[in-house]
């Protein structure tokens, strides 16, 4: 199977033939309004007619796959790209591994592959609509034109998943993508599927480690997802991966430069009070790793998983680099997890395929703690004694193993009442939520910034850091 070529007149921008297939074109073209109507309702608040310095897609070649320049979000050309496929792809691993690779839905597999779809598209839209109200306290132009390019194209991705359903399941398909558009994030009645995309994202703080933690789980269900023996599935998500890599560096380097700028207000303060200076104390910036890469942990769903198997075995979904191991059966092999007995922790060894899911985890965490080390080193070169550290993926989990019981930040089980009494030194409260809105006003002259955040080390697509990225005249 071979891509065709990117058609950038249509209605709806595409690799995928749209103007040759009149049924699925109409189906999209009438969705499009519906879509568009939830961007006015739940996107970017009051930013609808102003200019923004966007990058679009418009071709599937790496070395010139975007376009930059000043588009209005309304007008945000968003379309459906999968990654060329030069020749037959085959499918990556289980039981079948090595065998052609499905171009169309097999009935055995129609229903999971729909569940998994659908997973995933949902939280494209879900965290367009936490971030809704951010762009009102934004740090500075380049920043907010970062929210937007990451709120555009979490709407791309959320296309690139409809025209799955759309064009392969029929109107169960048509269905689930209208249902899409009808839930909300936080919506006590209608909530997102997944838990970490009903939490509240009302500072920039927050924003920043969503990107960082939330989106890079993200990039590792993506990345899984490519190596899907679902041929449509696994091209569609590997040209996602290519826009969500942007998604992953606005969380890593924004934190990066709110430790940096508080590791400078420490210094400037006689007590080494950051807050007293008007910045984010390191506690809190602790407090907020804490919370997100600890809901994101969930995302990856249970240690020991009946599920992860299935996926794995049947070929739906593949490890993280699948084509590093040279196994793809995964048949003989075992994982030892950490499992809780009398209140101790033992080690249960488990059938490889049954802890995907924590393999999987495993990749994450380990680039998380890559962070990390970056992290430390931007606080060791400012001369703080600082240190900032990744929980224990045992501590504030609500999916697993560990959901059902408690455990420190190390990792400790403790009671529930030990942990009740920390949750305000261990997470974030209202009360840390209050001090940052009472910091967090915008900053929207070019090239200033907000007390509370460094600028960054270079502006976006050789345009300087004093250009006016959002225009807001």
């Amino acid at each position: 199977m071979t891509t065709p070529n990117v058609d950038l007149t249509g209605k709806i921008p595409n690799n995928v033939g749209l103007s040759d297939d009149v049924k699925l074109r109409r189906a999209l073209e009438t969705w499009l309004p519906q879509y568009l109507e939830w961007w006015n309702d739940m996107g970017p608040s009051d930013f609808a007619d102003k200019p923004v310095f966007l990058r679009t897609a418009v071709s599937v070649d790496p070395g010139g796959w975007a376009h930059y320049d000043y588009v209005k979000m309304p007008d945000y050309r968003w379309g459906i790209f999968l990654d060329p496929n030069a020749e037959a792809a085959s499918i990556k691993c289980g039981d079948d591994a090595g065998a052609p690779a499905w171009t169309d839905v097999p009935g055995e597999h129609r229903n999971t592959l729909r569940r998994i779809i659908v997973t995933q598209a949902d939280t494209e839209p879900a965290s367009v609509e936490q971030q809704r109200m951010l762009g009102h306290i934004a740090p500075s132009l380049y920043d907010l034109r970062n929210l937007f390019q990451v709120n555009v194209e979490e709407g791309r991705h959320l296309w690139a998943m409809v025209y799955l359903l759309h064009k392969y399941f029929g109107r169960d398909g048509r269905d689930e993508a209208d249902e899409l558009l009808m839930r909300r994030s936080g919506d006590p009645d209608k909530p997102r599927i997944l838990g970490a995309f009903n939490q509240p994202c009302d500072h920039w703080l927050s924003f920043f480690a969503f990107t960082m933690f939330t989106d890079r789980d993200g990039k590792y269900q993506l990345a899984a997802l490519s190596e899907s023996g679902f041929d449509p599935l696994a091209r569609t998500t590997q040209f996602m991966l290519t826009e969500e890599a942007h998604h992953l560096f606005v969380g890593e380097t924004g934190l990066d430069r709110i430790i940096k700028r508080s590791a400078e207000l420490q210094r400037q303060d006689p007590n080494g009070d950051i807050r007293n200076q008007g910045g984010i104390d390191f506690d809190l910036i602790q407090r907020t790793i804490n919370y997100w890469f600890t809901y994101s942990l969930d995302l990856f769903g249970g240690e020991i998983s009946s599920n992860a198997s299935t996926f794995f075995a049947t070929g739906l979904k593949g490890r993280y680099r699948e084509d590093q191991y040279t196994d793809h059966r995964a048949i003989e092999g075992s994982y030892r997890v950490p499992v809780v007995e009398a209140g101790k922790m033992v080690e249960q060894e488990v059938p490889l395929r049954n802890a995907m899911n924590e393999v999987l985890r495993d990749a994450y965490v380990s680039d998380c703690e890559r962070a990390l080390r970056k992290w430390n080193k931007t606080l060791e070169a400012a001369g703080s004694p600082t240190r900032l550290s990744l929980p224990s993926r045992r501590f504030h989990r609500h999916q697993g193993l560990y959901a059902d019981h408690r455990f420190d930040p190390a990792g400790n089980p403790i009671s529930q009442g030990e942990y009740e009494a920390n949750l305000g030194r261990w997470l974030l409260v209202p009360e840390d939520n209050a001090y940052l809105l009472s910091i967090m006003k915008p900053c929207y002259e070019p090239g200033k910034f907000a007390n509370w955040i460094a600028p960054p080390n270079k502006g976006i697509e050789g345009r300087p850091i004093e250009f006016e990225y959002v225009r807001l005249d």
